[in-house]
């Protein structure tokens, strides 16, 4: 009988589901063919447009057959360094991405694009480079991790790390390092692969004046490791923060806040926090062909600031 090629999205994905699970690379669930189940489509999204960017390189992986672009970021500070990211723009998820997930314990929507709620946060760090002079930061959850290269490029921080909890969003991290590195001055930059459900033994517990995260509490399984890690970090003598951008997402942030005051940590949260941002957002509210189905609730990021 001939495989079926033409199966619902939705059925394709159930099919990679059954095929992590049972981790049987002989099996063919469904009767699917080999290649539609290799991949899936991904959902695109669109940003706040604050930070321009074009694409310089475009280059397909010959052994993953993955699509990997440099893009060129042009950040809007007089005398700020452009910054090249590399990231993966291929419109499909491979399997591989599920079984690092599931043999890490994480998701791979880092993966997936530059979330919007990375570069409100990259826009809010550029603008106020104050907050990380000679500080220790770090990023988690990072993603492609835009924000943690404008900090390193722009703010003189003693010491920029960009974290993930997948090691193939990390790898991706380090190209765009090297690529950057005459952009950081004296600031000390690297990449950490850091879980947020083990226990921090990286000798970096007590060690950062600033934590920086954007869109990291989607996920209810991870909110108490998310809470411990921040309390875990941030350091105990003298000033320090954490400071997230998340949607609100039906409860989840919510959530996440009650897992922070669970943790002793207290915190605050701004819904107007940039004007440049404020005037996109209420743009997206009032035009809905400008970014269809703009929903504030899953949309727009909140500031949330975090404290001992």
């Amino acid at each position: 009988m001939e495989a079926k090629t033409n199966a619902k999205p939705s059925s394709l994905r159930w099919a990679i589901l059954r095929q992590a699970v049972l981790r049987k690379s002989h099996e063919n669930p469904d009767n699917q063919s080999p290649s539609a189940i290799k991949r899936i489509s991904r959902k695109t999204h669109q940003g706040f447009n604050l930070i321009p960017g074009q694409v310089v390189e475009d280059h397909v992986d010959e052994e993953s057959n993955f699509r990997d672009v440099r893009i060129c970021y042009t950040l809007p500070v007089d005398g700020s360094p452009k910054l090249f990211v590399k990231q993966r723009v291929d419109n499909g998820a491979d399997l591989s991405d599920f079984e690092v997930s599931n043999r890490y314990n994480v998701d791979s929507t880092g993966l997936v694009c530059q979330w919007p709620s990375e570069e409100v946060l990259a826009y809010f760090c550029l603008s106020h480079a104050d907050m990380f002079r000679s500080k220790r930061v770090i990023e988690l959850g990072s993603g492609y991790g835009l924000a943690g290269l404008v900090i390193a490029a722009t703010t003189e921080a003693l010491e920029v790390v960009i974290s993930d909890g997948n090691p193939a969003v990390v790898d991706y991290i380090q190209h765009s390092i090297d690529a950057n590195c005459t952009a950081f001055g004296n600031t000390k930059v690297k990449t950490m692969t850091l879980h947020w459900d083990e226990e921090v033994t990286y000798n970096i517990s007590n060690t950062f004046d600033v934590i920086v995260a954007s869109d990291c509490t989607f996920f209810k399984e991870f909110h108490n490791a998310l809470a411990c890690t921040v309390k875990l970090l941030l350091k105990d003598a003298g000033p320090s923060e954490a400071i997230f951008f998340s949607p609100k997402r039906g409860d989840s942030l919510d959530k996440f806040l009650d897992k922070i005051e669970e943790n002793g940590l207290q915190f605050s949260i701004i819904e107007n926090y940039d004007s440049e941002v404020w005037k996109h957002h209420q743009g997206f509210m009032a035009d809905n062909d400008s970014w269809p189905s703009y929903d504030k609730h899953h949309c727009y990021p909140l500031l949330v600031r975090i404290t001992l």
